[in-house]
């Protein structure tokens, strides 16, 4: 009997270690294998995807791998662990499947060549207001009607929900919805609001507030936002930017912003606070919303960052040169530096140190952490501060990111986000 059950754990054991044999592979194939890789056209591009791992490689299109220099690769297997030089003759995709032991396979890489790009790094604080695609809602509430407290919206209407149309008619500022509500008066109104992506149809009976002496449905709203920010970049040929590095989410709710478009304006800094631990620093500024000030409009808020279109005048005004970008493989550790404009004189550059590398994040906007160790700017703002978002980062004479987020806990240490994230996001 003994015997019997000595030999059960020991074959439990054995399929245990199989099946963990197995499943290793394609757990770190998931976790630590990109499922995309972006390179320049014609170029050669050594990547390091440091994974303690063999497969086998079958490529497509017009793809050159080698595992040294000159070791070329076609369907053998290559140590991931080491590094591969890879060419991609022309513009287009192409599919590199991974598989283990030549049979499990582990998973299918995108390979994009894209043609030679130059960007200008800005630098530049700027003014930045959005208009939001229908009325946010922040919150519902409650208001006194005949002597008691009345919520006309409560389980029906949901904090984040994306009013579109009232009645039938569109909404385009948070004053339409009150002028249909009153004129509409005691009967229900009908409200096409967005939940998550999806449409949805509610009715609502607004309540008379004698208080108020007007119709009300107990919503707290909004259709626009506004604030500082920094330009990371600018197209030469098309003015088409990019700024921020992360999405402009609403301060409320904590949710990205649905932007129908924006404004981008110049904007004088009038003061810095300066960040200590657990208090981040930020920039305070007057933000010019005469028509004259426009130097750009916005058509897109993503999680990477705002994009849009710069004015001529803007572009005229750039004073670095274009330079090239810098695919993540190419991003390391050590010394970089940043662009941005603190002192209303002019965009000047400033040291930092990359202290860490995340390639293939599954945060993309937390791609690099970056250290500030510039005397100039530590005596000006103490590191980074709220603002500084967008601001680009310099290394090896290339456009490799931009500064996204500071440490609460450390105002000198902060994320960025890798160029290529922001312009694998960009809409073309």
């Amino acid at each position: 009997m003994k015997h019997k059950k000595r030999k059960t754990i020991l074959w439990i054991g054995v399929l245990a270690g199989i099946i963990l044999l197995l499943s290793t592979p394609l757990i770190v194939s998931y976790f630590y294998l990109p499922s995309e890789i972006r390179m320049i056209a014609g170029e050669e591009h050594l990547f390091n995807f440091d994974v303690p791992l063999k497969a086998n490689i079958m490529q497509g299109g017009s793809l050159i791998i080698k595992d040294t220099k000159n070791g070329l690769v076609e369907r053998g297997a290559v140590d991931l662990n080491k590094p591969l030089y890879v060419t991609m003759m022309n513009e287009g995709r192409a599919d590199v499947t991974l598989s283990f032991l030549g049979i499990i396979p582990l998973k299918t890489v995108a390979v994009e060549a894209i043609p030679y790009e130059e960007l200008i790094p800005c630098g530049q604080v700027v003014g930045i207001k959005v208009n939001t695609a229908g009325i946010l809602v922040l919150g519902v509430g409650e208001f006194e009607a005949k002597g008691e407290q009345v919520s006309p919206c409560k389980g029906v209407i949901e904090t984040g929900d994306l009013i579109v149309a009232c009645n039938g008619k569109a909404l385009e500022t948070k004053e339409d919805l009150r002028n249909y509500i009153e004129e509409n008066k005691e009967g229900p109104v009908q409200l096409k609001l967005m939940r998550k992506g999806a449409e949805k149809e509610v009715e609502i009976e607004p309540i008379y507030s004698e208080s108020e002496e007007t119709y009300k449905i107990g919503l707290w709203i909004k259709d626009s936002t506004q604030g500082i920010g920094t330009i990371t970049y600018i197209h030469p040929k098309t003015g088409a930017f990019g700024a921020l590095g992360h999405g402009i989410t609403d301060a409320d709710t904590h949710r990205l912003i649905p932007v129908k478009n924006g404004e981008v304006m110049e904007a004088s800094i009038t003061h810095i606070k300066k960040g200590q631990k657990g208090t981040p620093g930020e920039i305070s500024g007057v933000i010019d919303y005469e028509k004259e000030s426009i130097i750009g409009q916005i058509d897109q808020n993503s999680a990477l960052g705002i994009y849009g279109k710069v004015k001529q005048n803007l572009l005229n005004k750039q004073v670095c040169e274009a330079i090239p970008i810098a695919f993540q493989d190419e991003v390391h550790e050590g010394r970089a530096s940043i662009l941005v404009d603190l002192t209303g004189t002019g965009v000047k550059e400033y040291e930092v140190e990359v202290q860490k590398v995340s390639k293939y994040s599954n945060e993309p906007s937390k791609s690099m952490v970056i250290k500030i160790v510039d005397e100039e700017l530590l005596k000006l703002t103490s590191g980074i501060v709220q603002g500084m978002s967008g601001s680009p980062i310099l290394q090896d004479g290339k456009l490799i990111g931009a500064v996204t987020h500071v440490f609460i806990q450390d105002p000198t240490r902060g994320y960025g986000i890798f160029i290529e994230n922001m312009l694998n996001n960009e809409k073309r």
